[in-house]
């Protein structure tokens, strides 16, 4: 009987534990949401959500087990992930968080590249956009969506989008119809550091095709690029230069109205394989540069377009999408 009541009163010892910090303020935060998740082959398994004290810590008891493990803590609509590795501690784990906004204040696009692939009676168009945000606060706008583009009315409202947070893993997001005829919204918010977004769509197209489009934000660089064997000509359009190991050209924009006549069919994916068949006997073995196109792409523009970061990074293949939020936020409907 003794020995039974000793066991009740033995406490129940946490797992996993640590706080959250408010980047931000600076300070711990208390009333946040936090999710402990199990990952393993089965998927993503949520295990138990809790919410922070007055010191902005947290405890869970239940146990992921010793593989990766994912935290997720969500803060005033917006969540933010922290990995565990199996090697990693979790005692005295910080998990990030910031205040947010729906307006943009420090976060601008930074660069927009486009992508034209004529194939078969159709024009693919790749545009990867990067966003970057300096600041302390995140920017949410749930509503009208932190990124809207102008999508052509050929597309149909066909668009696969896919947004990278900073750190983060490609996810897909539905493009969302505005007020305004053939724009479009997308609702992802923009975190302090670097968030990507990738739009593909495609067109019927004739020969030569004509694409008429609008870069709606006034901020940052734009470049349009072909590959080998395809050319484009428009107002406002100059010729930089062509990537060395795949020839594709590359082009600067001036102004927001986007209309060009393109000549010529071929795709990145066969420049690059061309480009292989054309190296000497001995080769070093190399990632495929179709899968590492925009960040060689963007080395290309460092070096032609002197003054200009290169921002872009190797898309990698789209993985799953975050898991899905536990519950309701402290201030609002969140956002991964």
């Amino acid at each position: 009987m003794k020995f039974s009541v000793f066991l009740l009163a033995i406490p129940l010892f946490a797992v996993i534990d640590g706080s959250v910090i408010n980047r931000t303020t600076g300070k711990p935060q208390h009333g946040a949401t936090v999710t402990v998740y199990k990952l393993g082959t089965a998927g993503i398994e949520s295990l138990e959500s809790v919410k922070t004290d007055a010191a902005g810590r947290f405890s869970f008891t239940a146990d992921p087990g010793p593989g990766p493990a994912l935290l997720q803590g969500a803060w005033d609509g917006v969540t933010y992930n922290k990995m565990l590795t199996p090697n990693t501690p979790r005692t005295g784990v910080e998990v990030d968080v910031w205040n947010s906004q729906s307006k943009p204040g420090t976060a601008k696009v930074a660069q927009h590249m486009v992508l034209f692939e004529p194939v078969d009676g159709k024009l693919m168009v790749n545009e990867n956009i990067i966003y970057q945000n300096p600041g302390l606060i995140s920017y949410n706008n749930p509503d009208n969506g932190t990124l809207q583009f102008y999508l052509p009315p050929e597309a149909n409202g066909k668009v696969k989008v896919e947004c990278t947070a900073p750190q983060g893993m490609a996810i897909e997001r539905a493009a969302m119809p505005t007020k305004v005829p053939n724009v479009y919204g997308v609702d992802f918010p923009i975190k302090p550091g670097e968030t990507r977004f990738q739009l593909a769509y495609e067109i019927p197209a004739a020969s030569p095709a004509v694409f008429t489009g609008r870069i709606l934000h006034k901020e940052g660089v734009t470049r349009l690029v072909t590959p080998r064997g395809v050319t484009l000509k428009g107002e406002g359009v100059r010729e930089l230069g062509r990537e060395p190991s795949t020839q594709a050209a590359i082009y600067s924009l001036s102004g927001q109205n986007l209309k060009v006549e393109i000549e010529g069919s071929g795709s990145m994916s066969d420049a690059s394989a061309a480009s292989g068949d054309e190296g000497p006997g001995i080769q070093e073995i190399l990632p495929r540069v179709y899968e590492r196109v925009y960040m060689v792409l963007g080395l290309a523009v460092s070096i032609l377009a002197l003054g200009f970061l290169v921002l872009y990074r190797a898309p990698g293949n789209p993985r799953a999408a975050a898991p899905a939020e536990a519950d309701s936020s402290p201030k609002g409907k969140r956002r991964a």
